[in-house]
């Protein structure tokens, strides 16, 4: 395994590289947006599956969505942030084309991980996804992460703190009032429509 301190893994990522971190669900598989590509090409992934932005505040995230959003977007993000939800929002911006290639929304998450938070205010935003080959088992362990991606840099310390090991429920917002539940994990809010 390639274990790094904070300062050497952002050095690595402003220089194009993928990452690899741990949150409170699975472990992620990271990049700055502008190189969200290379998380594609590293998984196998099909393109038209988007990438998640994750961030260490709302505050990180919120300047992307499109202002219609914003209010039910706070209220989800102030009653499940830090935590297991991913939330899909309209959005504008270069962000959308780097994230998502089929449509104009993309997935935000702030984990409650105190490891990945400092990380976050230290990194930006960034682009990520769970740490396994596309369609394979998810990394719950550094060690599993390391295995699927050995050339990545992981960051330190090592052992990270021990993820769920369930994904993060991921809901689209529809309309004013009204989010869809896309896919079911560690979280459900009430009142979102299946």
């Amino acid at each position: 395994m390639k274990v790094f301190e904070t300062e050497d893994l952002i050095d690595f990522l402003k220089k194009g590289s993928s990452i690899l971190f741990p949150t409170d669900t699975l472990p992620a598989l990271a990049a700055l947006p502008q190189h969200a590509t290379n998380l594609w090409k590293l998984k196998n992934r099909p393109k038209n599956k988007p990438l998640i932005l994750m961030g260490s505040s709302a505050e990180q995230l919120f300047p992307y969505v499109l202002a219609e959003a914003l209010d039910d977007a706070r209220e989800i993000g102030s009653s499940f942030w830090p935590g297991a939800i991913t939330i899909v929002l309209p959005a504008t911006g270069q962000i959308v084309r780097f994230l998502n290639l089929k449509d104009s929304s993309i997935g935000l998450r702030v984990p409650a991980c105190d490891m990945a938070l400092n990380f976050l205010k230290k990194s930006g935003p960034l682009a990520s996804t769970s740490a396994n080959l596309s369609g394979f088992q998810p990394a719950i362990y550094p060690e599993d992460a390391s295995k699927y991606f050995p050339e990545v840099p992981l960051l330190a310390p090592i052992p990270w703190p021990k993820p769920s090991g369930l994904a993060s429920t991921v809901i689209q917002w529809k309309g004013i009032g009204q989010w869809h539940l896309i896919r079911r994990g560690a979280v459900i809010p009430s009142g979102i429509e299946k």
